[in-house]
């Protein structure tokens, strides 16, 4: 039973890595963005406007942001899967066989949240490279672990909706709609001290908000939300939406 369940989980997630591996446009486009965001975004914004400690907005404050947008996208991503394979009819033959529905969810998690740790490994090197001091070695590996939760959150918000949506169109319409509020409200961009009140308030019920702050934290040593907060925010997030997009995957009809 449990070799069967290992096997289940470690077969959707190599799949997904190979998935991954394969979409080279993916790969270069999941990248180009950030890249371009630091190379040319970060230096107007740091001659235009300052942080509240009076310090100048550059990449330093935009890199964690970056890293969690890029998380929030790579994860949804896995839901893109489960659409594909069930309009091709792969999803079908897998449920049909002898395993349990709660392991190919987990497989299919599982790959989505480690190509999307790669994504934020790239950019944590990318950011390096072009001068981004981090705070402490043990700090950027403490970010990997946000990452991992972060991530584990959005795979689950994926995997929810793709059991609900029938069609690839529509799954990335859903997704237009939500990654621009979450990533605009995440504060990825922005300080979010001095911002309005009803503002704020919108940005303290978006789950990526706390991802980001969590992430800045570990890279360099600060953030507005204090970190025990964040962690807990993103954990509860995670917990639900895995809860949440099991429930409806094993629901799912074919």
């Amino acid at each position: 039973m449990v070799r069967k369940a290992a096997n289940t989980v470690y077969t959707m997630w190599l799949r997904e890595m190979l998935r991954f591996w394969r979409s080279k446009s993916r790969i270069v486009g999941s990248l180009a963005t950030p890249f371009f965001f630091l190379v040319f975004l970060g230096p107007g914004f740091s001659s235009s406007y300052r942080l509240p400690t009076g310090q100048p907005l550059d990449n330093s404050f935009l890199a964690p942001g970056l890293i969690g947008m890029a998380i929030l996208f790579s994860s949804l991503m896995g839901g893109v899967s489960i659409i594909w394979d069930k309009e091709f009819g792969f999803l079908k033959e897998i449920l049909i066989a002898p395993v349990s529905r709660f392991y190919v969810a987990l497989g299919k998690a599982v790959g989505g949240v480690t190509t999307s740790i790669i994504q934020g490994i790239l950019i944590l090197i990318i950011a390096w490279l072009i001068g981004i001091k981090y705070h402490s070695l043990p700090g950027v590996v403490a970010s990997m672990g946000i990452m991992f939760i972060l991530g584990i959150g959005f795979i689950g918000l994926g995997i929810a909706l793709a059991s609900k949506i029938e069609s690839h169109e529509g799954f990335q319409m859903v997704m237009s709609f939500l990654t621009m509020p979450l990533v605009l409200l995440s504060g990825a961009f922005f300080p979010i001290t001095n911002l309005p009140g009803w503002l704020k308030l919108l940005v303290y019920a978006n789950p990526l908000t706390y991802g980001v702050e969590a992430i800045r934290w570990c890279l360099l040593g600060n953030s507005t939300i204090p970190i025990i907060t964040s962690l807990a925010g993103i954990t509860l997030f995670a917990f639900f939406m895995m809860l949440l997009g099991g429930k409806l995957f094993d629901s799912m009809e074919i």
